[in-house]
């Protein structure tokens, strides 16, 4: 479905900070919020995980809805008139991953609602599929704004890894870093949103999606030969949508969250559509700041690449966006800024 929509706004809560601007000039000086967490590790030191400094120590679902009507608030400040009229897309951790912190996602959905003082649309819908839910949600926004369904659409994504069941169980599989583990990710945990809008005067602009699945994923019991044919497929699906080749991609925002497989995965997919030469390519991570933050990253990159593209600080036109999941799920996004946008016409 080529359909192209804008992104008008954006909000976040990261352990690097509580709003966008504030996360997004933490992540472009590479500051982090880790920190010594309450868990244990198996040598008896505390983990280190990011959480999000909240002015009251909630837990459970109440932390989740309020680390997501923040987010949700906050995109809705540029644009108030979207209130009341907004179809909410909300992206939330897989179905069965160890840990969920909210695993009634209706009334998650609910909750979050009443915080955010945003009325329940018709349209809302949730996306459970982890990291890339985000790309999921963008295709589906896109066909609710193409039909008229809804004027805008809020996508928000919240997660968080800092649960008792989350780092039990990715601790005895030996996928957190730790001082004996150098092939682990950091816990964390936020929520970002960004509002959709049909093509006009958004800041950027979606030009091409693409979605993918990888048979050889993370640990796969199978153990097949791992190519990158998941990703490698995301990205040619996107790069086509979008009618550019992988040379011309600016830079890339990439979910990767510490583990090699995940370096090898992108680093494969763009090998594999590389032709001809080009220039140095960019490669930006948030996790570097905020650690996995699962079903939150896709807006939070997509976030970053609009405030680097309105502050004039990003690293190329266009940018990629990329996200894959523990189960082989993945994502691709070729977005532009309206400096470069217009050669799609």
């Amino acid at each position: 479905m080529s359909v192209s929509i804008d992104i008008v706004s954006i909000g976040m809560v990261t352990a690097v900070g509580l709003d966008a601007p504030s996360a997004c000039a933490a992540m472009r000086a590479r500051l982090d919020g880790f920190q010594e967490t309450r868990f244990l590790g198996s040598g008896g030191d505390w983990l280190i995980g990011a959480p999000v400094p909240l002015p009251r120590n909630w837990i459970g679902e109440k932390r989740i809805a309020h680390l997501a009507a923040g987010a949700i608030c906050e995109a809705f400040q540029t644009v108030p008139e979207a209130r009341g009229q907004t179809a909410l897309i909300l992206c939330l951790a897989e179905e069965g991953r160890p840990g969920r912190p909210a695993p009634d996602g209706p009334r998650l959905l609910s909750r979050v609602g009443e915080i955010a003082e945003c009325p329940p649309h018709g349209r809302s819908r949730i996306v459970a599929h982890g990291r890339p839910s985000g790309h999921v949600a963008l295709e589906r926004a896109r066909r609710i704004l193409a039909a008229g369904e809804a004027p805008y659409v809020m996508i928000a994504g919240v997660d968080s890894y800092l649960t008792a069941a989350a780092m039990t169980h990715y601790l005895a599989d030996n996928r957190l870093l730790t001082p004996e583990n150098p092939n682990g990710f950091i816990p964390g945990e936020a929520a970002a949103a960004v509002l959709c809008a049909p093509p006009g005067n958004g800041r950027i602009r979606l030009l091409g999606l693409g979605l993918a699945r990888e048979p050889a994923y993370i640990y796969n019991h199978a153990d097949l030969p791992f190519r990158g044919d998941g990703m490698t497929s995301a990205y040619r699906a996107a790069l086509a949508e979008a009618g550019i080749e992988m040379n011309r991609i600016g830079y890339r925002i990439s979910d990767v969250i510490g583990e090699s497989y995940f370096f090898k995965q992108s680093a494969l997919a763009s090998l594999r559509l590389v032709r001809g030469h080009h220039g140095f390519q960019d490669f930006w991570s948030p996790t570097e700041s905020v650690g996995n933050v699962g079903a939150a990253v896709v807006p939070m990159m997509a976030g970053m690449a609009m405030t680097a593209a309105c502050k004039g600080y990003n690293a190329g036109e266009p940018v990629l966006i990329e996200a894959s999941g523990d189960d082989g799920g993945c994502g691709a996004a070729v977005f532009a800024s309206g400096k470069i946008r217009e050669w799609r016409k």
